[in-house]
């Protein structure tokens, strides 16, 4: 027996007790059942043969067979495993062991968060309005098994329901409410997409409508409705000015007539105030009580 080909055993052997071993500390039954028979079976094989150039493609066996078994499955990750095309388990976080020769199939679903921009849609209101409406959809994965055995592309899937459920909800609702209700829009939304979406193993978290187009006569005749509104609120305004300045008014007029003396002092605040602008006109006033003096005194007068 060489000598060289007896350590090279050796060495392999020793190799496949630590795959047995590593199989037995990930209790995968299975997996370890597995290893001792092929083991055992490889093990005759090459024993019998070490003097025979054959063995060279024994040892082989061994270093491509063994590697193909590991799959390593991230944090953000689960693995579903199919064994002979039947949903078998879902692989945790970590190193794992599968059979090889295909008799074994992982498909690793991401749990992260998605984020998808789903695409511009033109959508009649109810008041027969057609808006361009740009949403997002923000969903994960918390089923690895049902995102892939329900359904063939969860991603692809979940926008194009988005865009079934956005159109249909939207057409129920008047322009007004989408723009001034946009926060209640969003969770309806978010609501029926996420029930829609439950038997694929998919939670929608939000749905937020990013942008509402309206067409460019819309836009011009709501420009004219806000003008028109403001026009209304200054006029109001301004009204409103008036007929407090006309209850100042009249509270003066009754001072001033309990007390006849103040029309002379508000005709010299009133002179006062002309002066200022420095007019070339000037203004003499004439008291009533002077009217009143001559009424008295000459009343044949005219």
């Amino acid at each position: 027996m060489p000598r060289p080909r007896y350590f090279i055993f050796c060495f392999l052997a020793a190799w496949w007790v630590l795959w047995l071993l590593l199989a037995l500390a990930k209790k995968a039954t299975t997996i370890s059942l597995f290893l001792v028979v092929t083991g055992i079976i490889w093990g005759l094989l090459s024993w019998r043969m070490l003097d025979r150039s054959v063995i060279l493609l024994l040892f082989l066996v061994p270093v491509l067979f063994l590697p193909s078994m590991i799959r390593i499955i991230t944090e953000y990750e689960r693995g579903v495993l199919f064994r002979f095309g039947r949903q078998k388990d879902v692989l945790e976080p970590g190193l794992n062991l599968v059979f090889p020769l295909g008799i074994d199939a992982v498909r690793r679903i991401d749990l992260r968060t998605f984020t998808i921009d789903v695409p511009k849609q033109e959508v009649i209101t109810r008041d027969n309005v057609p808006v361009l409406v740009d949403a997002v959809v923000y969903f994960n994965v918390f089923d690895p098994v049902l995102a892939v055995v329900k359904v063939a592309n969860y991603v692809q899937s979940t926008s194009l329901l988005g865009q079934t459920i956005r159109r249909s909800v939207l057409g129920q609702h008047d322009l007004d409410d989408m723009l001034a209700k946009r926060a209640e829009l969003n969770t309806i939304l978010q609501k029926l997409l996420d029930e829609a979406t439950d038997p694929w193993g998919i939670k929608v978290t939000a749905v937020e409508i990013k942008a509402i187009e309206l067409p460019e006569t819309m836009q011009r005749a709501m420009a004219k409705q806000a003008e028109a509104a403001r026009e209304r609120r200054a006029k109001i305004i301004a009204a409103d000015g008036e007929f407090q300045a006309s209850e100042k008014l009249t509270a003066a007029a009754k001072v001033i007539a309990q007390e006849p003396a103040a029309v002379q002092l508000r005709y010299l605040q009133t002179l006062s105030e002309i002066a200022v602008e420095k007019n070339s006109t000037v203004i003499f006033p004439l008291p009533i009580e002077m009217l009143r003096f001559f009424s008295v005194h000459f009343p044949g007068e005219r």
